[in-house]
């Protein structure tokens, strides 16, 4: 159950998927939660706090978005991983899309603040965890070598289709054909 400080960081994630990570304050935070001034900085007395709050809270997020959707497509095999990450793409580029345009801004924003970088690695360090868990259900012999191929696919398919939108977008066939040549089970790796 959300409570004010989940529902401070949600408009947080609202107002940087919504307008940049410039537009970034606390008075527009207070004002996209509907809270008094002030609401914001009384829990988070900087930007820099508010910011490393975001990153958590949509890491979070996207985990949940990606385990409802695991829910209903299960990924024991490579076409049951690219179904999960099908609909990971069309949520996160429809219903998500202000969460998902939120990392993207953030992940831009690491590229000049370093200790801003170590918390996106710390955290993307746990989605590589679980992702690595359903790289191995669905047939992975080797997850370390095959989870960044896909993840780095399906970040690419994404950040293109909300730069520049598609009016049918379909990322099935990309994804299908990327999971399936990589994900071979049963096929150990030679040198």
């Amino acid at each position: 159950m959300p409570n004010r400080r989940d529902d401070l960081l949600d408009a947080a994630i609202d107002v940087i998927g919504g307008s940049g990570i410039r537009a970034l304050t606390h008075r527009a935070v207070d004002a996209a939660a509907g809270l008094p001034a002030g609401s914001t900085s009384n829990l988070f007395r900087t930007r820099e706090a508010l910011i490393n709050a975001v990153v958590e809270r949509f890491a979070e997020r996207e985990r949940a978005v990606w385990e409802e959707i695991a829910l209903v497509a299960v990924p024991t095999s490579p076409a049951g991983l690219a179904d999960v990450m099908i609909r990971a793409a069309h949520a996160a580029t429809g219903p998500h899309r202000r969460l998902t345009l939120c990392r993207y801004a953030i992940l831009v924003e690491s590229a000049i603040q370093p200790a801003l970088r170590e918390q996106l690695l710390a955290t993307g360090a746990r989605v590589n965890d679980w992702f690595r868990v359903w790289l191995r259900a669905a047939g992975s012999t080797d997850p370390d070598r095959e989870g960044p191929l896909i993840a780095n696919h399906w970040t690419g398919l994404v950040l293109h289709e909300l730069a520049i939108p598609a009016p049918a977008f379909d990322p099935a066939p990309q994804i299908r054909a990327m999971v399936e040549s990589v994900i071979r089970p049963g096929k150990e790796e030679t040198s």
